[in-house]
């Protein structure tokens, strides 16, 4: 039986002739998306799909409508993109023009967020049935008796079949993302690659939360067994999934939380992990879930007589990914919440091989950093991108942070000095020379998980420190169990006067980045960001 709300699609001034299918369970959208040819099954029962020419995000061809909503309120450049209200009333009107050609329609009604009073109603609205159960499991599902009075204050209509017009709806190609603030709609066109989706409604919470005093956060989030939160930020390939799925820790989330008063909650209810050589050995919790109904793999090799997949085949894509339901994780919170946290992560992924696996950050480095939001461009995340590059991407997530940059910093340093939460800065990248030397490897995955159990279990704090020559931050000397040679970066280099060199570099390349930051944070801040320099 389908739940359908008594707010229609015509309450909302949309007309179609489609069969609409609504809030279906993931039994029936499985069956849909095999009905109409959108994918198979595999082995051991993930429904298995392809997103074509798009295997990851478009980030230039989103746009935001710059009316008297957001012209003060958004971070104007080029992240965040301005469209004339003429050009997205002309968009509009063919996106429901083609909604109204379409034989059928999946609805989804759905929140954005988990803690009630910071949620956002959202309705979703799709031409491909395994869309629909991406979004389902990726957002919070209501519950039944929720539904049939459910309202959206945000509506996404994706339609990966529409092409757009530049010159008519003013974007940049036939592929497009449309943001309105003022009319809470968002529309989706011609990619095919779902993420586009649960990134449009972190952008919405992103946008709408800080006003309220919630921090929105582009995080992972779990819980120790003394019931301590830790909040690991990071851009995609960093290692904010693979470090949260923790066995030894209760997840809250994988990638977007707020962080209010009471709570660090998490936006979805799902989890989107990158597959591409995934192993049991390495990452069993997440390993488990390709062999799940339920879990929907995008751009995953099968073989289409034995349905086995192949992890490790790139061939497809690079940024692989596979969505399921956070219950799938077997630690995970049953409410997708915990306490404030104790420690904060900022997990980045340095292409050049300068900084240390992990160090201790000062309240004011922490907001120097999070401003920064260092890391490499890992490959197959954005389309174009073919190897790792240094990047600076603000709040480690600039691509969906609608408002300036300073708005979210000044928020966790206000949360850092209130709660008194420890800050540490943690290398996933590269040891011992720059990505693209020949022979050099990333850290490896034991040594980093060892380095975070020793800082989240506070032992870390009572090793001895030194002063990191660079940046200015704290580095551990020597911790148990782990080599002591990888703690200092320079000393892992063959050549040390090389890693001087390649350190200055990336000094200066920090120090230029932070400059557009300079007169909007105050002289803690500044005199923190001056240590580094």
């Amino acid at each position: 039986m389908q739940a359908q709300s008594s707010f229609a699609l015509t309450d909302q001034g949309i007309n179609t002739q489609a069969t609409v299918k609504w809030n279906l369970l993931t039994g029936p959208l499985v069956e849909e998306a095999i009905r109409n040819g959108e994918g198979m099954l595999a082995k051991d029962g993930p429904l298995v799909v392809a997103t074509g020419k798009h295997t990851g995000r478009s980030a230039k061809d989103k746009f935001i409508v710059r009316d008297e909503t957001t012209e003060s309120t958004v971070w104007w450049g080029e992240t965040n993109r301005g469209m004339t209200p003429e050009h997205f009333a002309a968009l509009k009107a063919d996106f429901l023009s083609a909604l109204g050609e379409k034989s059928q329609l999946y609805v989804a009604d759905l929140y954005g967020g988990s803690q009630p009073e910071h949620r956002v109603n959202v309705r979703v609205i799709n031409e491909f049935a395994w869309h629909n159960l991406f979004i389902r499991t990726l957002l919070v599902r209501p519950e039944a008796r929720e539904l049939a009075d459910f309202v959206p204050e945000y509506t996404i209509i994706d339609l990966p079949s529409f092409r757009a017009d530049p010159e008519k709806h003013g974007c940049r190609s036939e592929t497009v993302i449309a943001v309105n603030f003022t009319e809470k709609l968002i529309l989706i066109g011609g990619t095919a690659y779902a993420g586009e989706m649960k990134k449009s409604v972190f952008g919405i919470l992103n946008y709408l939360l800080p006003v309220k005093g919630v921090m929105p956060m582009h995080c992972s989030a779990n819980i120790g067994p003394n019931g301590d939160t830790a909040v690991f930020f990071g851009l995609s390939g960093t290692g904010k999934t693979t470090l949260s799925a923790d066995a030894s820790r209760t997840l809250i989330g994988d990638d977007e939380h707020g962080w209010s008063d009471t709570a660090v909650f998490n936006f979805e209810g799902g989890c989107y992990a990158k597959m591409i050589n995934l192993s049991a050995e390495a990452e069993p919790e997440i390993y488990a879930t390709t062999k799940r109904f339920g879990t929907v793999l995008e751009n995953v090799v099968i073989d289409p007589a034995t349905r086995e997949i192949d992890l490790d085949d790139n061939s497809l894509a690079e940024n692989s990914r596979g969505s399921y339901p956070i219950d799938f994780i077997p630690n995970a919170s049953e409410k997708n919440l915990g306490p404030v946290p104790q420690n904060i992560i900022f997990l980045t992924a340095d292409a050049y091989g300068v900084l240390p696996p992990i160090s201790r950050l000062t309240p004011e480095q922490a907001m120097y950093h999070f401003l920064s939001g260092y890391t490499a461009r890992v490959a197959g995340t954005e389309i174009g991108v073919t190897e790792p590059t240094a990047t600076f991407s603000t709040c480690f997530g600039a691509p969906f942070m609608p408002r300036h940059p300073t708005v979210y910093g000044n928020l966790l340093k206000e949360r850092i000095a209130k709660g008194g939460v420890t800050c540490w800065l943690v290398n996933t990248g590269w040891a011992g020379g720059k990505a693209t030397d020949p022979g050099i490897k990333r850290m490896p995955i034991k040594v980093t998980r060892a380095l975070l159990n020793a800082a989240l279990d506070g032992s870390l704090n009572q090793v001895e420190f030194r002063p990191d020559p660079n940046f200015g931050f704290d580095v551990p000397v020597a911790v148990p169990g782990v080599e002591s040679k990888i703690l200092d970066p320079r000393a892992m280099w063959a050549d040390g006067a090389a890693y001087d060199e390649t350190a200055a570099k990336l000094v200066k390349a920090f120090v230029d980045n932070f400059a557009q930051f300079e007169q909007d944070v105050d002289d803690s801040v500044r005199e923190a960001m001056l240590t580094t320099a």
